[in-house]
């Protein structure tokens, strides 16, 4: 009887021991989360709302008003993440349950870029990583846009582009640690025609850190057309990598007199250009030079009868 009780007292333990490692290891390995974006032409449409005070998430019934403007839902909608802030799961699961793709620009406004690279700042990421994979559905991550630009402490003249680079493959190279599969990896340049943008090669990552690459840029004066403010740029992308290039945030100037042909000028630069569509910057900002404006579809009637009648020119596809 007592080599029974042994015998059973052991295998319980045993069984114990096993479950305990099968636990730890499900922990420390989880499942990858595998969801890729199709990559084609003309099929996004993003847009970019603010919410009820600065800095927060806007409410879904603004993207549902922008999509009853545009007369086309999006697929993405956008919002800017400081450091050390938490993936947001309860915005992320009711844009997926209206078929719409978080876009998330991560940036690192209150972490030096070398902590990132160096890996001081992991116990975050991994975090981040976590919650993104738990999600299980497509996601869209960049991490410090406009890198090329002066005006960002993460860009240009602030940080060595070598040090920029180090932290994005780091980010990327944690989340696939940690399972989180489904991120499409947008890296984000600034336009080249804005002043104080430097040529986007020494801030590129390389082919295997990134998804898609994002450019952002606006019409803001007159003589602007898709090629005065794009053109420059996507040849520099091609020149660099074949990865597909998506119009990251984007808007027309409503002070423009001819805002209507330059919105239409806009969508047919992104047909001729086979980019994969643009994400609209639908915020009205307060005035503090030229590329703070109010650049909301809802204040410029012509803008959104243009938008309506580019829209018609691209298929825009929902998960």
């Amino acid at each position: 009887m007592k080599y029974r009780l042994v015998t059973l007292i052991g295998f319980v333990i045993a069984v114990t021991a096993i479950a305990v490692t099968s636990s730890r290891i499900t922990f420390r390995y989880p499942p990858a989360v595998h969801e890729t974006l199709v990559p084609r032409a003309s099929s996004y449409l993003g847009v970019f709302e603010s919410g009820p005070t600065q800095g927060s998430l806007p409410d879904y019934r603004s993207i549902e008003g922008f999509a009853d403007m545009a007369g086309q839902r999006p697929n993405l909608a956008g919002y800017y993440s400081g450091w050390a802030e938490p993936f947001k799961m309860a915005f992320a699961t009711d844009l997926h349950k209206h078929g719409v793709i978080p876009y998330v620009q991560i940036d690192p406004s209150f972490a030096k870029v070398a902590a990132i690279a160096d890996g001081s700042q992991d116990t975050y990421l991994k975090s981040y990583a976590d919650s993104v994979r738990d999600f299980g559905h497509p996601v869209v991550i960049g991490f410090g846009h406009e890198m090329n630009g002066t005006w960002y402490s993460w860009g240009f003249g602030q940080t060595p582009a070598a040090t920029f680079v180090a932290a994005w493959r780091h980010i990327v190279t944690v989340f696939r640690a940690e399972g989180a599969d489904n991120v499409t990896w947008l890296w984000t340049v600034n336009a080249q025609e804005r002043p104080g943008s430097q040529p986007i090669r020494h801030w590129w990552p390389g082919a295997r850190y990134v998804t898609w690459v994002g450019i952002d840029g606006y019409y803001v004066p007159r003589w602007d057309t898709f090629p005065r403010v794009f053109g420059s740029t996507i040849s520099q992308v091609h020149a660099i990598t074949g990865k597909p290039i998506l119009l990251s945030e984007t808007a027309v100037s409503p002070a423009l007199a001819n805002q209507f042909a330059k919105v239409l000028n806009l969508f047919n630069g992104v047909q001729s250009q086979h980019v994969l569509g643009l994400v609209w910057f639908d915020v009205n900002q307060p005035a503090d030079g030229p590329y703070q404006q109010d650049w909301q579809l809802q204040s410029n009637p012509q803008a959104q009868v243009a938008f309506r009648e580019g829209l018609a020119g691209l298929n825009i596809v929902h998960p």
